[in-house]
């Protein structure tokens, strides 16, 4: 597991990638490649990284058809990683950009167990607010594998925040839609409810996979629920804008 997470280390210093972990060791698990990310992560909190929240991948139709993998991942997001909508950032300091549009969750509570409900995690919820997470992939897109995806902690590159929030309860969190603009043209389309029915329960699988690995989500992170659109590739020069409704609009723009 240390290996891999070396290789990783090093492709992310290098804005490279990697060849693909399920293709060279085929008897790897996903509890093994969670234990890569976890190495990961406690190098980054020892070298003073400050975790903020959590990632849902690949729990949309949309997200699972383009990747051809079946099953939600996870992966931590670290102050760092977090931007505000309106930023411009730097597109060489990842690989593989791509954007994707969700809704992400605001805790005032801890969660933590399996088998939580919607109710639930609205009840622990302080605010939702529009986001778009930046793809970083280091690893080898074509063939991937859910153990790939993992190790490279998800594919996180960075987050975006929008300015609006409203409260959980505001509106049926399940009929959010996005339009997803590159350079003014419409490239996607979603609505919040393609994960997996309502984004709230993005949050509820995080949290019991979580309980598996004898952690919980904690008051105050702020958890990416997962994306209703297909991932956008982006290119230096690009302006990304995802109009949420009422919830305004999320912008970043690369350089």
């Amino acid at each position: 597991m240390t290996q891999i997470a070396d290789e990783l280390a090093e492709a992310t210093r290098s804005r490279g990638t990697i060849e693909k972990i399920s293709a060279r060791f085929p008897e790897a698990t996903i509890e093994d490649s969670y234990a890569v990310q976890r190495i990961w992560r406690t190098r980054r909190e020892e070298a003073g990284a400050r975790l903020v929240g959590r990632k849902i991948g690949l729990t949309s139709k949309a997200m699972q058809f383009a990747t051809g993998i079946t099953e939600p991942d996870y992966g931590v997001i670290f102050a760092d990683q977090s931007y505000r909508s309106g930023d411009t950032v730097e597109h060489a300091q990842w690989s593989n950009v791509r954007v994707e549009v969700e809704l992400a969750f605001v805790l005032r509570a801890p969660l933590e167990g399996e088998g939580l409900s919607v109710e639930q995690v609205l009840e622990a919820t302080e605010a939702v607010v529009p986001a778009l997470e930046i793809l970083d992939s280091h690893i080898e897109l074509e063939g991937r594998t859910i153990v790939d995806t993992i190790s490279d902690n998800a594919a996180l590159g960075a987050i975006v925040v929008g300015d609006t929030e409203i409260g959980p309860r505001e509106r049926d969190l399940s009929w959010v839609g996005a339009l997803c603009r590159v350079n003014d043209e419409i490239i996607e389309t979603g609505v919040s409810g393609g994960v997996l029915g309502h984004p709230a329960l993005g949050v509820a699988w995080l949290a019991g996979k979580l309980a598996q690995h004898g952690d919980r989500l904690e008051a105050g992170e702020l958890i990416l629920a997962g994306s209703f659109t297909r991932p956008v590739w982006v290119e230096p020069g690009d302006v990304v804008r995802a109009d949420f409704q009422e919830l305004g609009s999320v912008e970043v723009s690369f350089r």
